[in-house]
């Protein structure tokens, strides 16, 4: 990299736009959206969708909700344009869905292009082309007059040849884009829009599409905002037109354009699936779509079944959604870090016993609205605390961990996980707990227990395995875990220990349901240790979970 930048580099010139209004608007409701993924993105792909793959995907589409899809380029090969051919013939189009082709101000081009749509109910014809400064100088050496005389050209090309679509019942609506649009001066994009204009002489009743992409970003998107801006409030008849905005990324700021242009007062959204498209990508739909919904703004869009969306993309064409794409990756809904889990784990108790607005630290929205699970929020690797594990352990298994016992054996957890370098599935969390809580043997075993009580005093005579040899003890007390407790301690000769802390839970119902106990014991020493039990007898249950503590305070002295 250059030590000196502005040797080579230069800042895209601001706006002349002192009364901008678009930084203290608001969005209330959701643009127009028009899918490009069957073209825009479709190009980008180094190897093209079939028409079997376009279909699928077109399907698919329909059913998220757009109503208006840019089908192809028709005139670029006969895959394309078999494919309009095909989308029209098979009636595969709902009548509510506008098609759209892309084409240039090319003759033979448009030709074409109005062969593949005869037949449709509703078309978009999209024209274009570049206007930039590097375009006119670098790709076609010619002036802005012979510039604007190409699509003034390209226009009425068009406009002779609709009586043929309009003919046989088919709605045409005209789309003009100043390609390049955000590296043109705004006073020539205007100019040469207004030419377009002047040919296809759109009405409020009748509008045309003019669409004002931000084909390679070369600014900050507030720049883009005050083009936006400057051309809706300049441009004449504006009510004569659907400003459309087509933002790519190559700044990682196609998002924010969008959401600033619209405010600036375009009235349409086009872009792609996940954000597929050339160089950095289109602007991603779904994310602009999803950052509406959770303001409380109804996008039009229906994207219940992301995952299912997600497997259609990968599928049709090849490209993958990474771990942290908004809303739609792997770990979008994923926490590792301990306090994250912790702070999640109460926000969703607290909604589900409340179910008022949605204010779940951590997570702008709740998974279930797009076909996720909570399953899929907490996840632990060594990073996580005792807030993940406890969670999974919850919300797969139905252990309910006490507080206390969380903060005992969340680091036990944390320290196994690091040692094995990796995350864990809550099979293997909860094995790591059985492990130290549930199997722990030594040097105490239960092997029988039975007691029963007179006048409140129980007396119990239970068989310990106690170094791996077999022994009787008994002992008295108020309930039959202080019986047990008295039998450990005075005739087994554990260390002396007292119970603090007692809870049980049910892990199933039926004949088959089993019980897990949860004891926490406190040493003559002042350490406090945990123990767990599981067994169908609720009571056999707390006698385990004593002895589990009882012999984790031995191998923590």
């Amino acid at each position: 990299m250059l030590k000196n930048p502005a040797t080579k580099y230069q800042p895209f010139p601001l706006i002349d736009l002192p009364s901008r209004q678009w930084p203290t608007r608001h969005l209330t409701q959701a643009p127009l959206w028009c899918s490009v993924d069957l073209r825009d993105g479709n190009q980008a792909l180094a190897v093209p969708m079939n028409v079997g793959q376009k279909l699928e995907m077109f399907d698919a589409l329909v059913k998220c909700g757009f109503k208006e899809i840019e089908v192809g380029f028709p005139s670029a090969s006969n895959t394309e344009f078999s494919f309009n051919r095909r989308l029209i013939e098979e009636k595969r189009i709902p009548d509510d869905v506008t098609i759209q082709c892309l084409v240039q101000a090319r003759e033979d081009l448009i030709e074409k292009t109005v062969e593949s749509l005869l037949g449709a109910r509703k078309v978009v014809i999209h024209m274009y082309n570049s206007t930039s400064p590097a375009q006119r100088k670098y790709v076609f050496g010619k002036t802005k007059q012979e510039i604007m005389q190409m699509a003034v050209k390209g226009a009425q090309m068009i406009k002779d040849r609709l009586h043929r679509l309009e003919a046989t019942g088919t709605q045409v609506t005209l789309q003009y884009s100043p390609e390049s649009f955000s590296a043109t001066e705004v006073e020539f994009a205007k100019e040469i829009s207004e030419a377009v204009m002047d040919v296809w002489q759109p009405t409020p009743e009748r509008k045309m599409i003019l669409n004002l992409p931000d084909t390679v970003e070369v600014a900050m998107p507030n720049v883009y905002a005050d083009q936006i801006e400057w051309i809706c409030t300049h441009i004449k008849n504006r009510d004569s037109l659907i400003i459309s905005l087509h933002t790519h990324n190559d700044r990682g700021t196609g998002t924010a354009a969008t959401e600033l242009g619209l405010l600036a007062g375009a009235d349409r959204v086009e872009g792609t699936l996940f954000g597929n498209g050339e160089r950095t990508g289109n602007l991603d739909i779904v994310q602009v779509a999803m950052n509406l919904y959770m303001h409380g703004i109804s996008p039009g869009l229906d994207f219940s079944d992301m995952s299912g969306l997600i497997h259609m993309y990968e599928r049709t064409t090849g490209m993958t959604v990474a771990p942290r794409h908004p809303y739609s990756g792997e770990l979008v809904f994923t926490a590792f870090s301990g306090s994250h889990q912790d702070a999640i784990k109460k926000g969703l108790t607290g909604y589900e016993e409340h179910k008022t607005m949605w204010d779940v630290p951590y997570l702008t929205i709740d998974p279930n609205d797009i076909g996720r699970e909570y399953r899929e929020v907490i996840r632990v690797n060594s990073q996580s605390g005792k807030g993940g594990v406890a969670y999974l352990l919850e919300s797969e298994f139905g252990i309910e961990l006490p507080k206390d016992m969380q903060r005992e054996f969340g680091p036990i957890a944390n320290d196994l996980v690091d040692q094995l370098g990796r995350e864990v599935t809550a099979t293997e969390l909860k094995a790591m707990f059985w492990k130290e809580y549930i199997q722990v043997e030594q040097p105490y075993a239960l092997h029988h227990f039975h007691a029963d009580g007179v006048d409140g005093v129980f007396t119990c005579r239970s068989s310990l395995v106690i170094n791996d040899r077999e022994r009787g003890v008994v002992g008295t007390g108020n309930g039959p875990i202080a019986a047990f407790v008295s039998a450990l301690i005075n005739d087994a000769g554990a260390p002396s220990f007292e119970v603090v802390t007692y809870r049980e839970q049910s892990l199933s119902s039926g004949s088959e349901a089993s019980a897990l106990a949860y004891i926490q014991i406190k040493t003559a020493t002042g350490s406090v240790v945990w123990g767990a039990g599981v067994d169908t007898n609720i009571e056999l249950a707390s006698i385990k979970a004593v002895v589990s503590a009882v012999n984790r305070a031995g191998q923590t002295n």
